[in-house]
């Protein structure tokens, strides 16, 4: 059985000239601006890639909390933060990596088995599955 959520996407009018809206089916997001100018340029809104920095940091997090609370840690504080790299290829553009950066707080591990479960968490959570991309994780604890 899946679990399915919704993001939706409008833009109007074609090219660089448009504007569209982004919304999230929860209302986390309800017709945020995006368009050439929040993707490539400084203008006010967002865009795919800060939404999937976003997704990508709060899935890993969510998971090595997950592992850090199964291997019997249950006192911490964890802070990711996802750099998303695109790049322009031959033939477009590519999201080539996503660069994790975590502080962490956790009562009583050790750094050995602590980079076993955060690189754990990093190749396993659900995004970094999904994304073809090079992800790395430095942390700080």
């Amino acid at each position: 059985m899946s679990i399915v959520k919704s993001g939706s996407a409008a833009y109007k009018p074609l090219g660089k000239e448009g504007k569209g809206s982004i919304s999230t089916e929860t209302g986390a997001l309800s017709n945020q601006p995006y368009g050439f100018n929040t993707r490539f340029e400084d203008g006010k809104g967002t865009n795919p890639e800060e939404l999937i920095g976003a997704a990508h940091a709060s899935c890993f997090t969510m998971a090595l909390s997950f592992a850090l609370a199964e291997a019997g840690y249950d006192d911490g504080e964890l802070n990711t933060t996802a750099k998303i790299s695109l790049d322009k290829t031959g033939d477009g553009y590519k999201i080539s990596k996503s660069a994790l950066f975590l502080e962490a707080s956790v009562e009583g591990i050790g750094e050995d088995e602590f980079a076993k479960i955060a690189n754990d968490a990093k190749e396993n959570c659900p995004v970094s599955k999904l994304l073809d991309a090079e992800i790395t994780l430095e942390y700080k604890l």
